[in-house]
């Protein structure tokens, strides 16, 4: 596991997770999982357990997708670093 840190938000990137590339990003008690889609976008996971607790403050949520928009480099380069792909 890999992980990185910005603006509170704690990013994780597992060895044995699958595809496509993303990560975890964790704060207050919430977990969003973002997909890094490549070309510096991203979006929020769209599975079932993308988000937890499922009914988790909008405003956290945000505020994960706004930290990982802002840091999308870094974070491809987590995963990148954590699947032996860099």
């Amino acid at each position: 596991m890999g992980s990185k840190t910005f603006d509170g938000v704690r990013f994780a990137a597992y060895t044995d997770d699958h595809l496509p590339p993303h990560v975890h990003g964790m704060i207050s008690g919430v977990t969003l999982i973002i997909d890094l889609l490549g070309d510096g976008a991203i979006r929020q996971a769209d599975r079932k357990n993308a988000i937890q607790p499922a009914n988790a403050p909008k405003n956290i949520q945000a505020k994960i997708r706004r930290v990982a928009a802002e840091n999308v480099d870094q974070l491809v380069a987590l995963w990148e670093k954590t699947h032996g792909t860099r």
